[in-house]
């Protein structure tokens, strides 16, 4: 799932650094991500794991880092496959 997650951030994320240098941890927001890109993000991960983000998790926090992405895609989908 992570490296689903960075490979749609290195397409649609416009980070500042590769998405594969970053740490799992890493603040996107720091790494560039802007609030049109995180929405970009957001339907590419909607698209690519069948899902619809919930209006609770639309927010800032969700899309922080790579860990909080897999967290949000695993609380919708029940699945704690973060590998």
């Amino acid at each position: 799932m992570k490296q689903t997650i960075r490979e749609l951030l290195a397409r649609h994320g416009g980070l500042s650094m590769a998405a594969s240098e970053l740490r799992d941890d890493s603040d996107l927001y720091k790494a560039g991500l802007s609030s049109f890109a995180s929405v970009q993000i957001m339907l590419a991960i909607e698209e690519a794991f069948d899902i619809e983000f919930p209006d609770a998790l639309l927010n800032r926090r969700s899309f922080q880092s790579i860990d909080s992405i897999a967290l949000a895609v695993e609380s919708i989908t029940g699945s704690a496959a973060a590998a």
